[in-house]
């Protein structure tokens, strides 16, 4: 992923409240059920820090966030970067009602190149990675 790559937009909708999709992305033990079980702390404030390991195959990935946004339960917006890796990115959740669902819009801006040597830094691989854990993670979770 590239700083001259357009953002990537997720879009999905959810047959479930507002305050309870907030709550699946920014409580920590909700966190851990659908997204991250290695999330170790989350806390939705502004200046907020935490890192956490996943490990795929033979590559260590220490995720590390900041917190830059928060209008609660309508948005939040962090920092995504990883110890091991140049590279950096905001990484934006909006909620808003649609009909009787929740409409959840993910939006990813680069701001610091990633490497382009490593599979999972690819657009595609994070287009399918987002689109696993909102389409079917998150939705499972919510409305399993």
């Amino acid at each position: 992923m590239k700083t001259s790559d357009e953002p990537i937009v997720i879009e999905e909708c959810y047959a479930i409240s507002q305050e309870k999709v907030w709550r699946s992305i920014t409580d920590v033990r909700e966190m851990r059920l659908w997204f991250f079980a290695t999330i170790n702390s989350f806390v939705p404030e502004i200046g907020f820090k935490t890192e956490f390991l996943v490990k795929v195959e033979d590559r260590n990935y220490t995720h590390c966030w900041e917190v830059l946004e928060v209008v609660p339960n309508e948005k939040i917006t962090y920092t995504w970067s990883y110890a091991e890796y140049s590279g950096d990115a905001f990484v934006t959740f909006e909620l808003s009602k649609k009909e009787n669902q929740t409409r959840l819009k993910l939006s990813l801006t680069v701001i610091e190149d990633f490497p382009s040597d490593i599979p999972e830094f690819s657009r595609e691989s994070c287009i399918a990675g987002w689109n696993y854990f909102l389409g079917e993670r998150l939705k499972e979770y919510l409305e399993g």
